[in-house]
């Protein structure tokens, strides 16, 4: 039987994104926005497989290992496993822009390997990222797709869902799904069509 999932872009939706190289290489520079553990937990409550899908490519600018980086991904779910929240799995593109890959979104690679790996039915999934090419992804694999804004900034590329906060967008998505929200949207919600 398949069932639905919440893919998660990493950096921007869950951490901060890094100063400096703009990458994340090390686990002290995780830094973990608020609200992110609420959101996976109610996702997890109402049957979504909580899935993350990155582009990483300081792998392929040789900044940081494939293993250092499976380490830091493995820390991040104890991190959640401890605050209650259940991530089900976690792919990452380690390649760089050329030559073209089939798993740097905005290709739908990584969730399509997912949805085959978790049995996840992607027309009734979501994408949820902080830039246009997660939504353009999310499109690509046939999900519904969320996008995270910085105060004052538009979306270029129609998101189903935009909000301010994986938690605003995690409760938006619960309602619109017509699922419980054991939790009040935090304010900073917003849905489009």
């Amino acid at each position: 039987m398949s069932s639905r999932a919440a893919f998660l872009d990493r950096d921007g939706v869950i951490n901060r994104k890094a100063l400096g190289n703009g990458y994340v290489t090390c686990w002290e520079e995780i830094h973990f926005l608020p609200g992110i553990a609420e959101a996976v937990v109610l996702f997890n409550q109402a049957g979504f497989r909580v899935i993350i899908v990155s582009n990483q490519r300081c792998i392929a600018k040789g900044l940081i290992t494939m293993q250092a980086m499976n380490a830091i991904h493995r820390q991040m779910c104890d991190w959640f496993a401890a605050a209650g929240a259940r991530i089900d799995g976690v792919y990452c593109c380690p390649h760089g822009t050329q030559p073209p890959c089939n798993c740097r979104k905005p290709a739908p690679g990584l969730l399509l390997t997912a949805a085959r790996e978790h049995e996840i039915d992607l027309n009734a999934s979501w994408m949820i990222g902080d830039s246009d090419i997660d939504v353009e992804a999310g499109r690509n694999a046939g999900c519904k797709t969320a996008r995270l804004l910085q105060r004052n900034e538009l979306a270029t590329s129609s998101p189903d869902v935009t909000a301010t906060s994986l938690l605003a967008a995690a409760n938006l998505i619960l309602r619109r799904e017509k699922m419980a929200i054991p939790m009040p949207c935090d304010g900073a919600c917003n849905e489009l069509g």
